[in-house]
């Protein structure tokens, strides 16, 4: 097949997928599709089994979530967490820089052995010796670079532990989708944790994730005028100027 009729082909499929959506909003995914939800249904297997009897379902010191003395803190796999995002960095970067240089070279032979002299008269009408070559460079370069950004985001997500690693960490994995009119925003967040930073009320700062992912984004009618199009976007990538 040819890549021009394979491009087609391509394009022809991305394009129907989006009139899809044309005239509805974007569908929401369901959260059973999720690693959290494979996670809660499927716990680890070293959990302590109820002994059944009626007694201890009652008691105010087992070692279940609703004990007066368990730690309700996310611990194991399928517990759930609250990660406060709260982003606010500010980046200044200013760089200068400047260069000059002049040079000048002068050559001429007014005496040697009486070789310019007795040359001089085969010479051109102007030429002499006396000032053989004269050349001169000169060069200026000055750069100036500015760089300033802002970021700053505060959100509030709940997070699901999906794994729990052999030092003890634990990994999480949190998404949440808002749909307004037909504009879908997603946030989405994961990372390592470890047990000792989440706070007595359940939650844990993004500060304190190690190696997070967090994404906040959306598609949908606005998104999608804003992105430019296939055809635009091929172009920037293969023309040269």
């Amino acid at each position: 097949m040819k890549p021009a009729i394979l491009l087609c082909l391509i394009l022809a499929a991305s394009g129907c997928a989006r009139a899809v959506n044309v005239g509805q909003p974007p569908q929401l995914t369901s959260p059973r599709d999720s690693e959290e939800f494979q996670a809660m249904t499927n716990p680890p297997l070293d959990l302590t089994l109820n002994s059944g009897r009626p007694e201890a379902a009652a008691s105010l010191w087992a070692g279940t979530q609703s004990s007066l003395i368990s730690d309700r803190r996310a611990a194991i796999r399928g517990d759930i967490l609250t990660v406060v995002i709260e982003i606010d960095d500010r980046a200044e970067i200013s760089n200068s820089s400047g260069r000059t240089r002049t040079s000048r070279e002068n050559v001429s032979i007014p005496q040697m052995v009486g070789i310019p002299q007795r040359l001089a008269d085969k010479l051109p009408e102007g030429a002499s010796f006396d000032e053989l070559a004269d050349a001169s460079a000169s060069s200026s370069y000055r750069g100036n670079g500015n760089i300033s950004r802002r970021d700053k985001l505060t959100l509030r997500v709940a997070a699901t532990v999906v794994d729990t690693l052999p030092n003890g960490s634990l990994q999480i994995e949190g998404t949440q989708e808002v749909r307004v009119n037909f504009e879908l925003r997603e946030l989405t967040v994961s990372g390592f944790v470890r047990p000792a930073d989440i706070g007595r009320s359940n939650e844990i700062a993004y500060d304190r994730i190690a190696g997070a992912r967090i994404s906040y984004g959306g598609r949908g009618q606005i998104t999608d005028v804003q992105q430019p199009r296939y055809g635009q976007q091929i172009a920037d990538i293969i023309l040269p100027y």
